[in-house]
């Protein structure tokens, strides 16, 4: 019997291994961790339970029949965040570099399909290069089998994707399914086509960091929601982002003790208004005034940046941010703001999720750019994803809120359950300057100072228009507030809409336009 307790910790040693001390040490000379050191500083202390750490691959082809490691590129388990069940797989660079083969795919499958069992989210640690050329299309059949678990999962448990290494070709599409991708500054790096096929198809002479490092995917592509400085920066936020997810998306909301009180009156906030209606603003200082202790998770910080999401709780409550920039091209809509917030909220909505929203819009951006490129479309799928949402919506108009896009950020009229406004804020189909140029073109014409004729019409079109009344008068808000209170009010509504029942019609699915 003590032979085969001997076999079993001698195989176990080796599984521990991967590829071998040697390309462990070489990672470690690279200033990069392994695959399992990884899993150590993402998960809770002692809380790993590896599945299928004896898997080796069935191949033969060139002579693979003589290289077998346990485990074959890939660590998988579950594991504990916060106290709370996380399915994880972790590739493993020093195993045939991570790459992806018939039995490294089922291990994913396999991981990914207890999670739904369980209801628990999927983390997985992407660092490979690529699929196992040797398996040929066998492990191009592993990645599909993996695409199609992500699209299922989706909406269902949360994938969170944490890329720490080579992302390329075909393997780019599993974390672009998922519903947030990390990535290491310096370290990771994603793209359909290397820099050496751009340069032989497009004659484009490009790095790997410029074509698809992290910078350059959350600033410019919006593939990527978080770029951090290294890979314990980066596992270090996915554990911060965990503290505001369900399990599944019909698991309760984690709770997180808060001692910032419910009924604070945030008095800053009673001039955080410029008298100039020009003159912009943090939107930023507004969130971290009114949610708990400041503390905000901000989702794709760097792209899109006139509209701003993220997570945060208020009262110890998760809740989905979205909110109009003004710091930032006035906080006008456009394309990529548009598709950065319509996913943010359909997020929330997967996962019961409350949604607090900022609005200080003054409409969506013009220009042929916008327009030839489908601002319409665009605009369209936050539009839809707003009218989608059932979770509660609460909107607190604290400037402008004008034209289409007052209907698009959760107005009263596409089922937002309580909207609110600041004495600042300036309700109407268009700013007084337009307005006037438009209602009175003639009269400013012909009048003898046009500069003073129009001066005196943009201010008697604001006294009348550019305010909250005309709107609380119809209905369409359901107070005016004092800015300082808004805190106090925003909690007392999300806690009066914990029991909110609402559905949609029937359907297979909608049709977003995408």
């Amino acid at each position: 019997m003590s032979d085969k307790f001997q076999l079993l910790d001698e195989l176990r040693k080796e599984a521990m291994l991967g590829g071998g001390e040697q390309k462990i040490a070489d990672r470690h000379k690279k200033g990069k961790l392994t695959a399992r050191e990884r899993l150590d500083l993402l998960l809770d202390p002692d809380s790993f339970e590896e599945i299928d750490m004896f898997v080796r691959h069935r191949s033969t082809n060139f002579g693979l029949e003589k290289q077998r490691p346990l485990g074959d590129g890939v660590i998988t388990g579950t594991g504990r965040i916060h106290g709370r069940t996380v399915c994880v797989f972790s590739q493993d660079f020093t195993v045939f570099g991570g790459s992806l083969s018939e039995t490294h795919a089922e291990k994913i499958c396999k991981i990914m399909d207890l999670a739904m069992k369980i209801g628990a989210p999927v983390i997985g640690i992407n660092d490979s290069g690529g699929a196992r050329i040797q398996e040929g299309v066998v492990s191009l059949g592993g990645y599909a089998d993996i695409f199609l678990r992500n699209t299922l999962a989706s909406g269902v448990i949360p994938q969170i994707s944490v890329i720490l290494g080579p992302c390329a070709g075909g393997a780019v599409y599993s974390p672009a399914i998922t519903d947030f991708v990390f990535m290491s500054r310096g370290s990771s790096y994603m793209f359909v086509t290397g820099p050496n096929v751009v340069k032989t198809v497009t004659h484009e002479e490009v790095t790997f960091e410029e074509l698809g490092g992290a910078d350059t995917h959350a600033s410019k592509s919006g593939v990527a929601h978080v770029a951090c400085e290294n890979e314990v920066d980066t596992l270090t936020r996915v554990r911060d982002l965990m503290r505001y997810l369900p399990s599944s998306n019909t698991a309760t909301l984690p709770h997180i003790p808060t001692v910032d009180l419910p009924d604070r009156i945030c008095t800053r906030l009673d001039t955080i208004i410029p008298a100039n209606p020009n003159q912009p603003y943090d939107i930023k200082d507004v969130i971290k005034t009114v949610v708990d202790e400041s503390q905000f998770f901000e989702i794709h910080a760097d792209f899109a940046d006139n509209i701003v999401v993220g997570f945060a709780t208020m009262n110890g409550r998760p809740v989905g941010i979205v909110a109009n920039q003004p710091a930032s091209m006035a906080g006008v809509l456009d394309i990529n703001s548009s598709s950065k917030g319509a996913r943010f909220v359909r997020f929330c909505d997967c996962f019961n999720i409350p949604l607090v929203v900022f609005e200080d819009v003054p409409g969506f951006l013009p220009g042929t750019d916008q327009e030839w490129r489908g601002i319409i479309r665009h605009g369209a799928k936050l539009l839809y994803a707003f009218c989608e949402a059932t979770v509660p919506k609460v909107t607190v108009i604290t400037r402008k809120a004008y034209g289409g896009a007052y209907d698009v950020m959760n107005s009263k009229h596409i089922r937002g359950d309580y909207n609110v406004a600041w004495p600042t804020a300036e309700i109407a189909v268009m700013g007084a300057k337009g307005a006037v140029e438009i209602l009175f073109k003639k009269e400013i014409e012909h009048a003898e100072d046009k500069v003073a004729k129009a001066a005196e019409l943009e201010a008697a079109y604001n006294a009348q228009f550019c305010n909250p009344y005309a709107a609380a008068e119809r209905g369409f808000i359901d107070d005016v507030i004092r800015p300082s209170d808004t805190r106090k009010k925003l909690i007392r509504a999300l806690e009066l809409l914990e029991t909110k029942e609402d559905s949609n019609p029937w359907k297979k699915h909608g049709n977003i336009p995408l």
